[in-house]
């Protein structure tokens, strides 16, 4: 039995915090360790210690194995718990802490290295007789063999990082013509997130469900599953909403995938958490994915759904005890659905998004948990995955668990960065979805038209409400009785979103009724009131309905809680309303924070509208930058490797 009394959790965000929580509850000390750019996040608070482990690069903080282990050996650390993603199913980490006689809390070496390669693990499940999809998973990783594979097994093919998860390094291959590109692109990205470009290809599944079998087993050889949890709503690759149980599966196909999983599991004589994923398709038959040797994003629903805290299991297991519960009392209560808060814009291809959180207010709603590590003030930077927190929802069935997250969605406050919230309650609301029959094309394909996938103009409601809010700051800053000298005199406000002008007039409606006033936007007349000057605001009245606000002011800025998710609007009031901004397509410009991974274009170069000019990488994720019109490359301003910044002029382009 492996006895230890300190754990440091070898991570950070919502999974750091989520992790230190059960901990401490434990009653064991906690150490938590974070990079130069999470100086004051949330994890190091949680914890009885904390270390900085080097600057916000990941490959010089939360990817640098001997930093992490100086840091436990320094803090008294005899145990480390690394979460998900960075080191979580890194080999040479979990081999470095035995050899540090620290114990890793995940399962063996040889599992993770094993399971850590699509290509091998691929081998031993057709090995193990577990149903795998046809492909290549051969050593041979040069352009040729690939090709020739690929024409073998036919098209649309999917390219897999074999050391990959998240999407990264993921391609889907429509043609031929499109195999080499894809390839290099596949293999950079895999190369800067997991260290190895080694690919596999796959006949791609167009329109299955993505179904995923939650095992666990201890070092007595004991295992066991808790049912499964269906991923299928993704985007990129990435799952967006994931729920248990499957809304389409059977007793007799739970039995046959949760025993496929169990004997993927045995094959390797695996104990810890571990999750096995399928692709199930139209036909009912199921196919092995991969199986992820550590805790999952999703790992709450199932703890919803079975009352199991997995991170407890994790320590008690590494431990060396065996399992608490044997498979025949592990029950299934009700229904459970998570969804993923990205720093993301929808309507602009899901672009990560960068900047301050101004204000941060999670449901407390029954039945309902948020898992996150954010605070007020927090700077979300490009550094790291934009995966801001998890909320999650239980009911008795699976339209009480629905119609819970989509409350709990609208209840939730996040001010500052742009986020999906909009996205995510428009996805639980289509019809497909409802209807449980959504497959991973439900992004693409039955949602692509949805409203939260272009960008929307600020409301009429939205502007007088943002204008009132600047209105009564001003009001409150030179003590003025009634709001207004004078009852019949407009002010007007010029507000700024997107680049574009919006005009508003506001009136006060009496001065013996302070608050009371008017909004005129265009042609639409609104009535507003606003409580008294002795307090923030926490609600407003339009057009006698009364509803909670939440805001924030700094400046000529304010952040409002609008229809949409937060809502940024600047009081351009002292500039004429004809000076929109307008869009340049003649200059490149950094649409995140983030490094120039290649610049494919030199000054002189002839471009047409389309053409792929810069590969950027941010938050994990590489992205394509193109050409906005035809014409010759008059500038180049950046070279790769070189970071930059939201908006930064990257090149010119002269028509």
């Amino acid at each position: 039995m492996s006895a230890f009394n300190c754990i440091l959790v070898a991570n950070r965000g919502e999974i750091a915090c989520r992790i230190l929580r059960t901990v401490r509850a434990l009653g064991y000390r906690s150490v938590a360790v974070y990079s130069e750019a999470d100086a004051d996040s949330l994890h190091p608070q949680l914890a009885d210690q904390a270390i900085c482990i080097g600057p916000a690069q990941v490959n010089q903080s939360y990817l640098n194995i001997e930093a992490i282990i100086a840091a436990a050996k320094r803090t008294g650390a005899d145990a480390i718990h690394p979460g998900y993603g960075f080191l979580s199913e890194n080999a040479d980490f979990a081999e470095a802490c035995a050899q540090a006689n620290i114990c890793f809390i995940g399962p063996s070496v040889a599992a993770i290295r094993l399971m850590g390669s699509k290509r091998l693990s691929k081998i031993a499940m057709l090995a193990a007789g577990v149903p795998c999809i046809p492909g290549y998973e051969g050593a041979a990783q040069d352009d040729e063999t690939l090709s020739k594979h690929a024409q073998s097994i036919g098209y649309p093919l999917m390219i897999k990082a074999s050391a990959g998860g998240g999407g990264r390094g993921m391609r889907l291959v429509s043609e031929p013509g499109e195999l080499l590109a894809q390839l290099r692109s596949a293999r950079s990205e895999a190369l800067s997130a997991f260290g190895s470009d080694e690919l596999i290809l796959e006949k791609a599944l167009l329109r299955p469900r993505h179904v995923e079998v939650q095992v666990f087993g201890d070092q007595h050889g004991n295992l066991l599953h808790l049912g499964e949890r269906d991923c299928s709503v993704q985007r990129r690759h990435q799952k967006v909403i994931e729920e248990a149980p499957c809304p389409v599966m059977t007793a007799k196909l739970r039995q046959r995938m949760c025993d496929a999983a169990v004997k993927a599991a045995a094959s390797v004589d695996y104990y810890g958490a571990g999750t096995v994923e399928f692709m199930l398709d139209e036909q009912r038959d199921f196919y092995f994915l991969e199986m992820n040797t550590r805790l999952q994003v999703e790992h709450p629903v199932t703890e919803m759904l079975t009352g199991v805290d997995l991170v407890a299991w994790q320590i008690s297991v590494a431990q060396g005890r065996p399992l608490p519960l044997q498979q025949e009392q592990i029950a299934l209560r009700g229904h459970a659905m998570e969804v993923r808060l990205y720093a993301e814009d929808s309507t602009r291809d899901f672009i990560p998004q960068t900047g301050q959180i101004r204000c941060w207010q999670p449901t407390d709603s029954a039945g309902v948990r948020v898992d996150h590590g954010l605070k007020e003030g927090q700077i979300i930077s490009s550094f790291y995955d934009p995966l801001l927190a998890k909320v999650i929802a239980h009911g008795n069935c699976r339209e009480e668990a629905r119609l819970k997250l989509i409350r709990a969605l609208e209840q939730s406050v996040l001010l500052g960065v742009v986020a999906n919230q909009r996205f995510l309650i428009n996805l639980l609301q289509s019809t497909a979805f409802i209807s449980g029959e959504a497959t991973t094309a439900l992004t693409t394909e039955q949602f692509a038209a949805d409203p939260s996938l272009t960008p929307q103009p600020p409301s009429a409601p939205e502007l007088a409400m943002a204008a009132a809010l600047l209105f009564q700051q001003s009001a409150a800053r030179y003590r003025m009785p009634g709001w207004s000298n004078s009852a019949s005199l407009p002010s007007r406000y010029l507000l700024e979103h997107a680049g574009e002008i919006y005009p508003v007039y506001l009136t006060p409606k009496a001065p013996t009724t302070p608050g009371l006033m008017q909004a005129r936007i265009g042609e639409q007349l609104l009535e507003l009131k606003l409580p008294a000057l002795d307090q923030p605001p926490s609600w407003i009245e339009l057009d006698g309905v009364r509803m909670p606000l939440a805001y924030r002011i700094d400046g000529q800025q304010i952040w409002l809680k609008g229809e949409n998710g937060s809502l940024t609007l600047r009081d351009a009031s002292q500039r004429p309303a004809s000076t929109a901004q307008s869009s340049d397509s003649n200059s490149l410009h950094a649409p995140m924070d983030g490094a120039i991974v290649s610049v494919l274009a030199s000054e002189g170069d002839q471009v047409s509208r389309g053409q792929l000019l810069m590969v950027m990488e941010a938050m994990k994720m590489e992205h394509q930058l193109k050409a906005g019109c035809d014409g010759v490359i008059s500038s180049v301003a950046v070279s790769a490797g070189q970071q930059v910044r939201h908006r930064q002029r990257l090149l010119e382009i002269s028509p």
